[in-house]
């Protein structure tokens, strides 16, 4: 029976190995190298209590034969896995014990490993030179004990601490060189899987998306070649999906978002597919949905942000939108770490200043014309710590145009920092908006040419079809009306084809469509409710719904409908028949 796990894990059948290896345990206690291969297989399919169980029988039973080294290894990677699930009483007990036994053999492979902790921590409190000195180290001791796991993992991390200090060229020829080790052969498939997912997120988080979009599909056919692979697989399909999305390809980075339960995830790559699903209803206007999947994204730990607050922009919910989107800017410390919420703020600021003309934004709801962005919002790290610079009292300009521009100016110096395209692209994008929201539309022409040549670049329809629009009211402003037809037009096919909603109503395009296409049928409901002149109380009474989810229901109604009142709404119903006279 050993030897038929042994086939089974040698075949990357993890769940057939691990069934195999439980079965002869039960019958007769298994040697330490099938023991070993059994812990390993228990990882895999994400079978963890069992897995814990293991190595610590292995510790115990190599410590029993002598075998000291072989029981730190084993006390490390308990340490290690138990560190990164938040149990961190039992992960330094497990990590001292190694340490203690390393300490007593001098220069081991199993002291180079100790490092990675401590590593991870040294990145966390943003100390990036000592990161890398001693990510190096770690990836010497993996070289010179020709240990290739540690190699590669050592490498992925001094070219993270390399990225985050903005020495970006450096640091992604290391992650490349930690990816050519983990795809090559000699490394266990625990980590290879470790380095790979690290690697794809390191890419993400400075927006190097050539490199994600790479070495993404690199770890997307590793995990598909191994069905029966739990570790890894949901981060790898959250992975997918973000780039799916930005690429344009929403129905299918909506698969790979649910494709993530079918494996076994944890927490965090469950918030994280909500949130990446909730990204892609929002802008297709399912609003309803979208809430309830940020919502989720926040009941499992995630802070479903810059989503959530563009969401309430798109609700016309702008104090919500606005305070939102200023506590997790005000909150977040790193460069890439606020680079994730500073086009947001971009965007809904100048849609605050548009809506109120002055500094402090509205509390009515109503319906807005959003400002082009990206409508991406690019999941990475949320590090918190302080308030940013206090904004100069003297401004002429509006307070949320001043605070606008000066997001825009932030998101450059970043973007000058790190130099990857897609940062290139934001901050062109931010600055292009302010710049034309601020009233002068030849100074915007050249850069939202610039900014939409960078989307294309990229690849990523989306966003260019947004800028466009952008640039569609620059050419008219300045008289150029075969301009600006010009850039609707294509706007408006990608957004058709996209089924963005809220995007069409903007333009004027979905007027004239069914209402089933456009409404939910809950939101048929309450428009059919309202036609008949009821209250939104009388409403929710009727339905048994609140007040609140009334008023939530009607405000998405005049979005999608792409009318300014209740009046228009009711109008609408009476042209589509769904109130007779």
């Amino acid at each position: 029976m050993p030897a038929s796990g042994r086939i089974a894990f040698a075949e990357r059948r993890w769940e057939d190995a691990f069934a195999l290896f439980s079965e002869a345990d039960r019958e007769q206690p298994l040697s330490l190298d099938d023991l070993e291969l059994f812990a390993k297989a228990a990882a895999l399919t994400a079978h963890e209590d069992v897995g814990f169980a293991l190595l610590e029988r292995g510790y115990e039973a190599c410590l029993a034969q002598g075998d000291e080294l072989r029981a730190a290894s084993a006390a490390f990677w308990l340490g290690f896995r138990l560190s990164s699930l938040g149990e961190h009483g039992r992960a330094h007990a497990w990590l001292a014990r190694s340490a203690a036994i390393a300490d007593r053999h001098g220069d081991c492979v199993v002291r180079g490993y100790l490092l990675v902790p401590g590593i991870h921590r040294l990145l966390l409190a943003r100390d990036n030179e000592a990161a890398y000195r001693d990510a190096m180290e770690a990836a010497a001791f993996g070289d010179r004990f020709e240990e290739a796991d540690l190699s590669a993992l050592g490498r992925q991390l001094a070219g993270r601490a390399l990225i985050e200090r903005g020495d970006v060229a450096q640091g992604m020829s290391l992650l490349d060189e930690a990816m050519l080790i983990a795809s090559a052969d000699g490394l266990t498939d625990l980590g290879r899987g470790l380095v790979y997912c690290a690697v794809v997120g390191c890419c993400q988080r400075v927006f190097a998306l050539d490199r994600a979009r790479e070495w993404s599909a690199v770890l997307d056919t590793w995990c598909t070649s191994q069905s029966q692979l739990g570790l890894f697989n949901g981060t790898c399909r959250v992975h997918r999906a973000e780039i799916l999305q930005l690429g344009g390809s929403w129905s299918d980075a909506i698969v790979e978002t649910r494709r993530v339960n079918a494996g076994k995830p944890d927490q965090r790559e469950l918030a994280l597919a909500d949130y990446e699903e909730a990204e892609i209803r929002r802008l297709r206007g399912e609003f309803e949905e979208a809430g309830r999947l940020y919502e989720s994204a926040s009941g499992r730990g995630l802070d479903p942000q810059p989503g959530l607050s563009l969401l309430r922009l798109a609700q016309g919910e702008i104090a919500s939108a606005v305070g939102g989107i200023r506590r997790v800017v005000a909150t977040t410390v790193s460069p890439l770490g606020r680079a994730q919420y500073l086009p947001a703020l971009v965007e809904i600021l100048l849609a605050a200043e548009e809506e109120t003309g002055e500094g402090a934004p509205s509390g009515r709801a109503g319906r807005l014309r959003e400002a082009p962005s990206t409508g991406t919002s690019t999941l990475g790290e949320r590090e918190r710590e302080r308030e940013p610079e206090t904004r100069d009292p003297d401004t002429r300009e509006p307070d949320t145009l001043a605070q606008a521009r000066d997001a825009a100016a932030e998101l450059g110096a970043i973007a000058a920092t790190f130099g990857t395209p897609m940062l290139h692209a934001l901050a062109l994008n931010a600055s292009a908006l302010v710049t034309l929201r601020g009233g002068d539309a030849a100074a915007a022409v050249p850069l939202l040419t610039e900014a939409l040549d960078a989307w294309l670049a990229l690849a990523a329809p989306y966003p260019a079809a947004r800028i466009r629009v952008a640039l569609a009211d620059a050419c008219e402003t300045l008289g150029d009306a075969d301009g600006a037809r010009l850039q609707r037009d294509a706007a408006r096919r990608v957004f058709e084809s996209l089924a963005a909603a809220p995007d069409l109503v903007a333009l004027g395009g979905r007027r004239a469509a069914e209402p089933e296409a456009i409404l939910s049928a809950r939101e048929l409901e309450v428009l059919r409710a309202a036609a008949t002149g009821r209250t939104n109380k009388e409403i929710g009474t009727s339905l048994g719904l609140s007040t609140r989810t009334v008023d939530r229901h009607v405000s998405n109604i005049l979005t999608k409908l792409g009318v300014p009142s209740r009046a228009g709404a009711t109008s609408y119903a009476y042209e589509h028949g769904l109130i007779r006279n």
